[in-house]
């Protein structure tokens, strides 16, 4: 019989998804959605932060993943209206000790748009404990405004703020979609004073794949250049064995106009 591992070892997956917009037509979400639950399944994903998520397809996903849960609420409301950022979880690797939502925005704890952006904004977060060595962590996900460059900065410091408060000394995850490429205040703001660490560069592999990671729908209109701008972020202590952004694509299109970036990682 194998001893218990000494420290978790998962896999953490953060995936902008694509709103449903039957305004794309072809590919529009009833046409990609089983695509999109495959993709998650077949690359593992223990821990995955979505973006983009409306309620019926936050709930399509429960019902297509096996063996996964998941917590999250709409961002207009805190309850089901608007985009979700939710955090989906494998029920057999992970308990669910605490989660909650906060804005992103000068007042966190209600319903609320900040700075200069267009739309509220929201971060997911969970406190998880590995069912096998017991050892938690903290993870954060969400998605940054699309317009705001102020509202992207500033959320940027408000997530390392409310980490601090939130997870203290804890190991700490967070991912997302952050309409901010690596040479970004926002970005800087992230990494900044022994801060986050870029789950790519921490990676003891080479990074595997594509370095974009926004797409488009057609493989055949190429990756779109210096748009590195989905993240898996890490706190220090924590190891990156592999990152990778993947191209998976079928019939000549991806799954989302999103490509789904992929952290293996080791908790301390």
């Amino acid at each position: 019989m194998s001893p218990p591992p000494t420290s978790a070892e998962f896999n953490v997956m953060s995936y902008n998804i694509r709103y449903d917009n039957p305004g794309d037509s072809a590919h529009a979400w009833p046409y990609r959605k089983a695509r999109v639950a495959n993709l998650i399944q077949y690359h593992e994903a223990d821990l995955l932060g979505l973006q983009e998520a409306l309620e019926h397809q936050v709930n399509y996903l429960d019902s297509a993943l096996d063996g996964y849960a998941w917590v999250g609420v709409g961002r207009d409301d805190g309850e089901a209206a608007g985009e979700f950022s939710p955090v989906f979880y494998r029920e057999d690797m992970f308990e669910l000790l605490d989660w909650g939502t906060f804005w992103l925005s000068d007042t966190p704890d209600e319903p609320s748009t900040g700075w200069d952006a267009a739309l509220p904004r929201i971060v997911t977060w969970t406190n998880m404990q590995h069912k096998v060595t017991g050892d938690t962590l903290y993870y954060f996900n969400t998605h940054f405004d699309h317009r705001g460059e102020q509202a992207r900065e500033e959320s940027a410091k408000l997530i390392r703020q409310k980490i601090d408060e939130i997870a203290g000394s804890t190991p700490a995850i967070v991912t997302g979609d952050f309409n901010a490429n690596p040479s970004s205040a926002p970005y800087r703001a992230m990494v900044a004073e022994q801060g986050l660490g870029d789950a790519m560069d921490a990676a003891l592999l080479p990074h595997e794949g594509a370095m974009s990671s926004f797409s488009g729908f057609l493989v055949s209109d190429g990756l779109q250049p210096d748009r590195r701008i989905d993240y898996v972020f890490i706190s220090p202590e924590i190891t990156v064995l592999k990152h990778a952004i993947l191209t998976d694509h079928s019939e000549g299109a991806y799954p989302s106009d999103h490509l789904p970036v992929v952290a293996r990682v080791r908790l301390p």
